[in-house]
């Protein structure tokens, strides 16, 4: 931001009302999902060119008809809105601060650990990936002795257990195994080591666990304890994107000179990229969404962001419809997912990690890394497509899709699964 929008603040009072029932009613659902698109874009507009007093506007009429608790539409403009409010909040940075340090002093730390755990559980999706995934590294290293699997992030036990469990029934017996997990969240290692060294203990599998807790964005080779000898794979599950944060030229409004149809260079991804090759992993396979949220315009992104998540929201109501979740189950996961939205619309430069790309732009970059596509085990695609089958007429569907297989929702794609070798 250039010095006048910091040396002159607009004099703007936020509308901090509660929703009018009555208003939210007047409505038919389709007619009131049309009219908060319309709203929600045009408070992107303005908050994008710095209008603040019409963006103030259209978030009180959108809190007149969005709601946490009603329909998707209704649950997706309520995160779209509060993303935008915290975007216009950051101009007051002593407000902003203020804001911040309380929400993270109220943070529950239980909460935060059940909506972890309920992730994989409410998203089908997962299950199919977790199916690939674990196969795939099963079949390229089942004639390794000595395997070591970075987990960049994900830390769920769920993949882990199954992984160890395949691979105990190997041809020369339980290999001499160690897992590798990169996460800030300690508590999250500390549980994942806790279920994995038991695990490994049953099936009597010589095991190793090295909890790293950093960021990936501050992970070094060194901290790796790669040994000779060692089959080695990497993992990121819905996490990879992080790395292409950068210091980008936001001017006063908001917006960055750049073309956003280009698959610009990036340093630390680059780095990182050239960093995993020098290792020569077997293999390394990434889940990543399926969308462009990488865009540098916001209004560019925010579109993309209301097509991508409302496909999200649409099938999180499917499935705490036939599943058998809770309410606080289904809040405690939306908040996960507002998380991503509330960054991808609030933040730029380096606090702006929600950087989603296609797979087309991640070709292009691990092809420049010097990386090749490689097969997903077959068997493991025919598994977790009887995974989805088995979920009836749910909506989800998997496409193949070079370099690997693309998770669709109702034919929007919403997630990839991606393998890659040296």
């Amino acid at each position: 931001m250039n010095s006048s929008s910091t040396t002159m603040k607009p004099d703007v009072t936020l509308s901090l009302t509660l929703p009018s029932p009555d208003l939210a009613h007047s409505f038919k659902p389709e007619e009131r999902g049309v009219k908060l698109i319309k709203l929600l874009l045009t408070c992107a507009k303005h908050a994008s060119s710095g209008d603040l007093h019409r963006a103030d506007t259209c978030l009180h009429r959108i809190s007149q008809l969005a709601s946490v608790t009603g329909d998707s539409m209704q649950r997706l403009a309520a995160r779209f809105a509060t993303a935008l409010a915290n975007r216009i909040i950051r101009r007051w940075p002593g407000l902003y601060s203020a804001l911040n340090h309380s929400e993270r002093m109220s943070t529950d730390l239980g909460w935060a650990r059940q909506a972890h755990s309920t992730f994989p559980k409410s998203f089908p999706f997962m299950s199919f990936a977790y199916a690939v995934l674990t196969q795939t590294l099963v079949h390229a290293m089942s004639w390794d002795r000595v395997i070591h699997i970075v987990d960049l992030g994900s830390g769920d036990p769920q993949l882990w257990a199954s992984f160890l469990q395949k691979l105990s029934n190997g041809p020369m017996g339980p290999p001499h195994v160690k897992v590798t997990c990169v996460s800030a969240n300690k508590v999250l290692l500390d549980d994942l080591g806790t279920v994995l060294l038991k695990e490994a203990k049953s099936l009597d599998m010589p095991f190793q666990y090295n909890p790293l807790n950093v960021t990936l964005i501050d992970l070094t080779q060194a901290m790796l304890d790669v040994r000779p000898g060692e089959a080695l794979a990497f993992v990121s599950i819905l996490n990879f994107h992080v790395l292409l944060a950068e210091d980008d030229c936001v001017d006063m409004h908001f917006t960055v000179n750049e073309n956003n149809d280009e698959t610009k260079e990036n340093n630390k991804m680059a780095e990182f990229l050239k960093m995993l090759r020098s290792m020569s992993p077997k293999l390394v396979l990434l889940v990543e969404q399926e969308s462009d949220h990488n865009l540098t315009r916001l209004v560019d992104r925010f579109v993309e962001g209301l097509h991508y998540y409302s496909a999200i929201f649409d099938s999180i109501d499917t499935t705490f419809t036939i599943g058998e979740f809770s309410g606080d189950d289904r809040i405690r996961l939306e908040d996960m997912v507002g998380q991503e939205i509330l960054n991808m619309v609030a933040c730029e430069g380096l606090e702006r990690v929600e950087r989603h790309e296609r797979i087309a732009r991640w070709v292009v970059r691990f092809s420049r890394a010097g990386f090749k596509p490689a097969n997903l085990w077959l068997a493991a695609m025919e598994e977790a497509q009887q995974i989805i089958e088995s979920l009836g007429p749910i909506g989800y569907k998997v496409v193949t899709h070079r370099p690997g297989l693309m998770i669709c929702w109702h034919d929007r794609p919403i997630y990839t699964v991606s393998a890659w070798i040296v």
